[in-house]
């Protein structure tokens, strides 16, 4: 037997509970914030948490990130290993005198100091290109509060939202 549609006073308890907990979560935050986060957006937010998809889609967004961030850093380990193994081979191989030793591995050093920077920014690029889909997923959904942005405190204001959602989805809503 299927669920009872939930009634017109049932969707605006729900609805009140929601601007109720964002206002509340919304206060928590420092004032940089809280100017960013009218009543408007958030009661907007609000109804688009009527249909549970939209924390779905959130934690879908999360668990990806989780994902990404971990291959990432495993890439940068490896880069990391790929360099100290280096280091212990090239140094082990060459039967040198003390300075050439010291200039070898001063070379080496510097060289994959550079590689690890450019490793770093390539990582970030790839970072900050999913933050760019994951608005751009939020954005076509309906979400307020969300475009695709490089503007740092927008990004803060956007994460704090993504916040709020995954933490209402812990929460009993009444209907």
């Amino acid at each position: 037997m299927a669920a009872a549609s939930p009634t017109p006073q049932d969707l605006q308890r729900k609805l009140y509970f929601l601007v109720e907990q964002l206002q509340q979560m919304a206060s928590e935050l420092p004032s940089k914030y809280q100017m960013r986060l009218p009543y408007e957006l958030l009661s907007g937010l609000a109804n688009s948490l009527l249909n549970d998809t939209i924390f779905e889609i959130v934690k879908g967004l999360m668990e990806i990130q989780h994902v990404t961030e971990k291959h990432l850093f495993q890439q940068r380990l490896q880069l990391l290993n790929q360099q100290k193994i280096e280091i212990q081979e090239g140094l082990s191989s060459l039967a040198l005198d003390e300075e050439k030793r010291i200039a070898t591995k001063l070379a080496l050093q510097k060289r994959h100091k550079d590689e690890l920077r450019q490793t770093d920014m390539k990582l970030v690029l790839q970072l900050d290109q999913k933050v760019s889909d994951q608005q751009g997923i939020l954005e076509k959904a309906g979400v307020p509060g969300f475009y695709v942005t490089n503007n740092p405190t927008e990004i803060q204001v956007q994460m704090r939202l993504c916040d709020f959602i995954i933490r209402l989805s812990k929460m009993k809503i009444p209907c």
